[in-house]
């Protein structure tokens, strides 16, 4: 049998100490159930992103004895997690025989009234550090401490040092919907979703008219839609909302110039200009083929700038003040990136290049900034006006009696050269980035070529990048949706010039995101769904479940030795739907457009023959659960392509035997689509994220109609039944 753990010789090797000190895995089970150790010059280059030397046996043992010190020296830990309703402490490093004391000042400024209760430690040996002994002691934090992000404040001796304490939820609590039943919601890609009114891409206006319809039309209580983080200032646009240049911001090419309070302020001249820049775009809203976003943008950022130059009531400016003031530093960040990016090109890595060559400090970036005060301001208005936007579909959502809105989706990470990388490159690895090991779909493994937060960095500053991330969606979305969720407890980091072969997982503390997660959500009432597809370490499962968090359950993953699991078998706590955006629409799928587009973009690992037969197969094992679980009507199966529509249909029936919280029907199943949105492995290979939203002919679905759909309206029933 061969060996699954480390002997006891590796473990108690120096470069194996300190990996597993600092949460570098040295070994992992994989998708296939293969056990693998991993090579020490992945362990050195991983440490050195961390920022922690590793390259000799000298520099190995330093770096335990920093680490060691580190954390013994100082007094608490810089985050301290506490659950709310609780009693729980928090260890103390105190020399022996002297009492610490403390004190906790709340998240609105106040102190805490109550007593704080001093304990023993956790009876570790004491250890010596400056001829000094030092033993722990306890905090004990109250059971009655607010939900919030609080200070502790410990004083040993002469000594005080500060630590946020972030006092979470247990769990985020179920909608009283939820609770003994369920609610469902549309999947839709907002780009692709136009109206008489778009330019050419859909935006947030429609997203709001599609909120409202979707409640009036079908009852639905959600939609789902593709991630909205900030992209890049001009063009060319990033297609993949998955690789944003901010999660911090929402991006403001979806904006509609028209619903801006200040379009009414336009003289004719400057309407008439506005008119003019949309006729030139407003034919890519019958384009059935392509989105083309690089036009829109043109276009439409031209109009954003004599919006942007007709002024602001005094209400409104001081509104706008007001969101600056709030936002400080972060949206400095932004509006400067986008600024030198504007001026001086997009950023490219390369040696020369701004982003590589200066830093927010740097005399040119200042002297920028100076240089052009209007456009640096129009980065932060655009951003302002975006937000309200998103913020404005949101709340008619609700007004319309949705009663979670949007479910925004958050990608795992950044873009390397991108506007958070460039002004806080301390919050990030430095040398790695992140993707996925191999497996049986990716059999070389997945580089996503994001760079990964820094979990020292995070614990140092309280998880403030990821506090303020979570909020920001929160203020504007009833739900989140957490692409990757596997990310919060570890990550697959690839080093600088490896391939994803030769990479390992670095540890986070879940608990604490999972606690942030909690408390965000219950301050709005929210969801959130993590998105936990593939294999899932048991304990994964287990501590989203006990968080209260949902994952999801794709009908055409329930898939268990050959055969495709009931429906009524399916875990409660998920999101179900009948596929994803890395899948063709059901009629695609069906049709084995999946087969067809692997061999045309050649990303078959073997014979075509094989993965043909293989996808014959679970499309057998499809309909047997169908036919076997009363959903379909077996005589229909004689003529599949005559019985396509009942099919589908039979689908989304199958989910309302399911006991998940959630339910989502796709926009592109409900029109007839065949086209996937997204070809993993691909990058111009295939339109990804550039498919407008089209019926089973290629012909365009404008928002206009969508409701009245009668496919979708039949679907609405089933979901409604």
């Amino acid at each position: 049998m061969t060996e699954r753990t480390e002997s006891a010789e590796r473990l108690a090797r120096p470069l194996i100490r300190l990996a597993k000190l600092v949460g570098v895995a040295t070994s992992y089970v994989g998708m296939s159930n293969d056990y693998h150790e991993i090579k020490d010059d992945v362990l050195v280059a991983v440490l050195a992103a961390l920022g922690i030397a590793a390259s000799t046996d000298e520099a190995i043992d330093e770096s335990i004895k920093r680490v060691l010190d580190e954390r013994r020296t100082r007094l608490v830990p810089p985050t301290v997690l506490h659950i709310a309703g609780k009693s729980d402490s928090v260890l103390v490093n105190t020399p022996i025989l002297t009492v610490p004391s403390a004190s906790i000042t709340l998240e609105n400024g106040e102190e805490y009234a109550g007593k704080i209760e001093i304990g023993a430690g956790d009876g570790s040996q004491a250890y010596v550090i400056n001829d000094e002994f030092i033993a722990t002691a306890s905090v004990n934090l109250p059971e009655d401490l607010p939900v919030g992000y609080h200070t502790l404040h410990v004083t040993v001796g002469k000594r005080t040092q500060d630590a946020v304490l972030i006092s979470a939820p247990e769990r985020v609590p179920l909608l009283d919907e939820m609770k003994s039943g369920h609610l469902w919601g549309w999947m839709a890609q907002l780009y692709s979703i136009r109206s008489a009114g778009s330019w050419g891409v859909g935006d947030y206006e429609d997203l709001k008219t599609m909120l409202v319809g979707a409640k009036k039309k079908t009852d639905a209580d959600f939609i789902l839609v593709n991630p909205l983080h900030a992209g890049e200032p001009v063009s060319p646009l990033t297609p993949s909302p998955y690789l944003p240049v901010s999660r911090r911001f929402v991006n403001f090419t979806y904006i509609r110039p028209e619903s801006i309070e200040e379009f009414g302020l336009l003289g004719d001249e400057q309407a008439a200009q506005v008119d003019e820049l949309r006729s030139q775009v407003e034919p890519l809203n019958g384009d059935s083929q392509l989105i083309d976003r690089d036009a829109m943008w043109r276009a439409k950022m031209g109009a954003l700038w004599l919006i942007f130059k007709a002024g602001r009531s005094q209400e409104r400016q001081a509104a706008f003040d007001e969101y600056k003031a709030g936002q400080g530093d972060e949206l400095e960040a932004y509006a400067t990136w986008c600024l030198c990016y504007d001026k001086w090109g997009a950023p490219t890595g390369e040696d020369g290049n701004w982003e590589k060559t200066y830093t927010k400090d740097s005399p040119e970036v200042k002297a920028l900034r100076e240089q052009y005060p209007d456009t640096l301001d129009f980065y932060r208005w655009m951003e302002w006006v975006a937000v309200d936007q998103l913020e404005d579909a949101q709340r008619a959502a609700r007004d319309a009696g949705m009663r979670i809105g949007v479910m925004s989706d958050m990608a795992v990470g950044v873009h390397p050269l991108g506007a958070d990388v460039w002004w806080y490159p301390e919050r990030f690895a430095k040398g790695a980035t992140v993707g996925a090991p191999p497996d049986m779909f990716n059999q070389q493994g997945q580089d996503w070529s994001q760079p990964p937060l820094s979990p020292i960095d995070l614990e140092r500053t309280g998880y403030r990048t990821y506090r303020e991330m979570v909020h920001g969606m929160f203020a504007k979305a009833g739900a989140v949706r957490i692409d990757h969720i596997l990310g919060l407890f570890r990550l697959w980091w690839i080093p600088a010039g490896k391939s994803a072969t030769d990479g390992t997982y670095v540890h986070y503390d879940a608990n604490i995101m999972l606690g942030i997660l909690a408390l965000e959500a219950s301050r709005v009432d929210g969801v959130v769904v993590g998105e936990d597809l593939g294999v899932v370490p048991e304990y994964v499962a287990d501590s989203l479940s006990a968080h209260g968090i949902l994952g999801c359950a794709v009908e055409w993953f329930e898939q268990f030795e050959g055969k495709f699991r009931a429906p009524a078998d399916w875990r409660p706590y998920a999101l179900a739907s009948v596929n994803t955006h890395d899948l063709p629409p059901v009629a695609g799928y069906l049709e084995y457009e999946h087969v067809k587009l692997r061999e045309q973009l050649g990303l078959l690992t073997g014979p075509k023959e094989d993965f043909e037969k293989s996808a014959q197969a679970e499309h057998r094992a499809m309909m047997q659960m169908l036919v076997e679980n009363g959903y379909l009507d077996e005589s229909l199966l004689t003529d599949e392509q005559a019985n396509e529509w009942k099919i589908i249909q039979a689908m989304y029936r199958a989910l309302q035997d399911s006991p998940c919280k959630l339910l989502a029907a796709s926009i592109t199943d409900a029109v007839g689509e065949k086209r996937a949105q997204n070809q993993p492995g691909t990058n111009n290979e295939y339109p990804n994220w550039r498919i407008p939203l089209a019926d089973e002919h290629l012909n365009v679905v404008p928002l206009e109609e969508l409701f009245d759909n009668s496919k979708l309206q039949q679907l609405a029933a089933i979901m409604n039944d």
